[in-house]
């Protein structure tokens, strides 16, 4: 300030009007220059009183805390007696400083404006907020010991919804010798409701219900919103989430069993992606195995120029029935199909070639099936987790969690009940168990997964239920940590409720299913004649959707743990 006076042209009348003595505000209004000044000086004094504002608080709330103590220590016997002068006082001064915390939060909730709904709050979220803090502002005194109680009203004319507490808030209150009535509690309620911008009014009926008439301005509003700019997902602690789904077996085709597995994981990894988890979507194709042998030694006889020229399977389902029945019927194919086996585990170049025309001519089928009802995946086949396999036998015999069990090496659970895991064959080989303990593994510690999510039958739940419990035991899997699910699900049933199958008795290919599908599309989209209306591109596109969305609406409309009749 000297060094403002100093340069001031009014020096002189500075100096007279500070030893004369004047008022900021005047002084400010005097002399211009200052207006900057006194505009830090007033911001300054504002946030000291804030301070000092949330220093009472704090005060009153140590204050609270320290009588609660007393309390407690009183019912408990400890340094007061029943009926003790000392804590009765101590009650009253309680109460009224609850009452005098209430009116601070209140004065505070003034100054920031009306209680406005989050983005992501129900109406009857917000309701119970609004209401719990007029509640406490109302009756600090019984506050904590009142669940707030919204229901909707089932009469328009009582407005939309209702807040029923004062009959509560009367008996907390007799309790504590404070005689009043539901009615009078009811209005200070609704003397205490905050303003918000879905309140349109809010007032006392009957002996003590406070009527609550949403504001249909502020409804059409959110509602235009949404229409706009989409709904906004509420907030959650973002997670990294490996949903493993649809995973059929490499060489046979898509069946309807696997529809459900496809759609409800689809939808699982769509829900997760839009709350904002890093979902990473596996399809665990079975592409590995000993019917790799069968199908390679078949291969070589069917197409022996196979390492030449690219063999034209056209019907992968028939080439495999081809070589299961020669593998049942033929003991010399069968013994050359263990050798294929060998081979390809072995890492022959030869069967490796074999095996990836074998997984290439699936892989493009099964993409024709992702491709129509618009599933993302990422393949992650068996042969993917070879030598993760081995890995992790090596790691559990090392662990002495292997036992011997008639030529097998088997590993129980925690509580060592239920059905044990076969790790290791008595020929030697892994199995479906050895596989998906490296799988879960190598998405817990490679990928850094949080949550694992399954998606498969409900006859798998005591497989899974059984690798859990292995992968705990194991020290892979920390419940503290991790998270993992076994989404199970109901098989698909026909009209005469068995298993659904085609008329010979073979499971229903999951292509011939999406083309009845777009065939009973198109005849409702043509029998509404709107073929007049859309042009034969939108069509086409109102067809798959139809079809599309129909089929996947069937399944998601039943509990997914509940069979079915398509």
């Amino acid at each position: 300030v000297g060094l403002i006076c100093i340069r001031s042209r009014n020096i002189n009348k500075i100096l007279h009007t500070l030893v004369v003595g004047c008022c900021f505000e005047d002084f400010v209004k005097s002399f211009p220059e200052f207006s900057l000044l006194s505009k830090i000086i007033l911001t300054v004094k504002m946030s000291l009183e804030i301070q000092m504002e949330f220093r009472r608080l704090g005060n009153v709330e140590r204050e609270i805390r320290q009588l609660q103590d007393a309390i407690n220590d009183a019912r408990n016997n400890v340094g007061l007696e029943e009926g003790n002068p000392e804590l009765e006082k101590l009650q009253v001064e309680n109460m009224k400083l609850k009452h005098r915390l209430s009116i601070l939060n209140r004065a505070i909730a003034a100054e920031q404006g009306s209680s406005k709904p989050s983005a992501n709050s129900s109406i009857l979220d917000h309701l119970n907020d609004i209401f719990t803090q007029a509640i406490a502002t109302a009756f600090p005194q019984v506050c904590a010991d009142v669940p707030t109680v919204i229901t909707v009203s089932g009469v328009p004319k009582f407005g939309d919804y209702q807040c029923n507490n004062a009959m509560q808030i009367v008996q907390k209150l007799k309790a504590l010798d404070v005689k009043t009535n539901p009615r009078d509690v009811a209005v200070k309620i609704m003397e205490a409701v905050p303003r918000s911008p879905m309140i349109s009014k809010v007032e006392v009926a009957g002996a003590g219900f406070v009527n609550v008439f949403l504001d249909k301005t502020f409804g059409a509003e959110a509602i235009m919103s949404i229409l706009k700019d989409g709904v906004k997902p509420p907030t959650f602690e973002r997670k990294r989430v490996i949903v493993d789904f649809s995973s059929p077996n490499i060489a046979k085709e898509m069946h309807v069993g696997h529809l459900r597995s496809t759609i409800i994981g689809d939808s699982i990894c769509r829900f997760l992606e839009f709350l904002g988890h890093d979902v990473l979507r596996l399809n665990h194709v079975g592409d590995w195995g000993t019917q790799f042998g069968m199908l390679i030694a078949h291969l070589q006889d069917r197409f022996p120029d196979y390492l030449k020229v690219s063999p034209p399977i056209g019907d992968l389902q028939a080439f495999y029935k081809e070589s299961k029945t020669r593998f049942d019927s033929d003991e010399e194919f069968k013994k050359r199909a263990y050798a294929c086996v060998v081979k390809l585990q072995g890492g022959d170049a030869d069967s490796l070639k074999g095996w990836k025309l074998i997984c290439d001519v699936s892989r493009k089928e099964f993409q024709k099936v992702y491709d129509r009802l618009d599933v993302k995946l990422i393949e992650r086949g068996e042969s993917f987790y070879q030598k993760r396999m081995e890995n992790i036998v090596k790691d559990l015999a090392k662990q002495q969690f292997l036992e011997e069990d008639e030529g097998r090496k088997i590993m129980w659970g925690e509580n060592k009940d239920g059905i044990p895991l076969t790790i290791i064959k008595s020929d030697g080989g892994f199995t479906y168990d050895t596989s998906d303990m490296a799988a879960i593994k190598q998405r817990l510690h490679e990928e850094k997964g949080e949550w694992l999510v399954y998606v498969t039958d409900a006859g798998q739940a005591t497989h899974f239920y059984t690798i859990f419990s292995c992968a705990r035991r194991a020290k892979i899997l920390d419940s503290a940590v991790h998270r993992v699910d076994h989404v199970g699900f109901g098989v698909v049933l026909g009209e005469d409720g068995k298993k659904f199958k085609t008329r010979s008795g073979d499971t229903v290919k999951l292509t011939e299913l999406l083309d009845e599908g777009l065939k009973r599309s198109l005849d409702k989209l043509l029998e509404k004649e709107r073929d007049k209306v859309l042009t034969p591109e939108e069509l086409k596109a109102a067809q798959e959707s139809v079809a599309y969305g129909c089929i996947k609406y069937a399944d998601l409309s039943h509990n997914r743990n509940n069979e079915y009749i398509f």
